[in-house]
C-alpha cells in the first residue's frame, strides 16, 4: 500500500513580506483595542447635548470614555457622570451615553438603575 504524505509549501524562515503583513495585523489589533475604549453616544442622548446646548470638548470625553473603562473593569454597569456643565448617564457595558442634562437640572432629578457615580 502505498502512502501519501503531505508536506506543507510554507518556508521554515519567513519572507519579508510575511513579517510586515503580521506587524500591520498587529497594528490593526491594536487599533481594535483603542477602539474598543471609545465612547458612544446614543441618538437619545445626542439630541439632549443638542437641545441643551450642553458643550463637551474632546479632552472631557477622553476622561469621561476612561472612567467609565476603569468603571467597567470595577463591575458597574451604567454609572451617573458628573462633570462641571452636565451630567450623563453612561453605560459602561456598552461604553454609550444613554442620556445627558445640565448640572442644574440634575439636582432635582432621582437617578435609578445606576451602580456606580463619576465625578470629573
Amino acid at each position: 500500500m502505498n502512502r501519501i504524505q503531505f508536506f506543507p509549501h510554507t518556508p521554515l524562515i519567513p519572507a519579508k513580506k510575511q513579517t510586515v503583513v503580521s506587524t500591520e495585523r498587529q497594528s490593526f489589533r491594536d487599533a481594535l483595542a483603542e477602539a474598543g475604549q471609545v465612547l458612544k453616544i446614543s441618538k437619545h442622548a445626542q439630541q439632549r447635548l443638542q437641545e441643551r446646548n450642553i458643550h463637551i470638548n474632546d479632552e472631557q470625553w477622553a476622561v469621561i470614555g476612561q472612567k467609565i473603562v476603569e468603571a467597567k473593569q470595577k463591575g458597574v454597569r451604567d454609572s451617573l457622570v458628573i462633570t462641571d456643565e452636565a451630567a450623563l448617564i453612561v453605560s459602561a457595558v456598552n461604553q454609550t451615553v444613554i442620556t445627558a442634562m445640565h448640572r442644574e437640572e440634575a439636582q432635582s432629578q432621582l437617578f435609578t438603575n445606576i451602580n456606580g457615580a463619576i465625578i470629573i
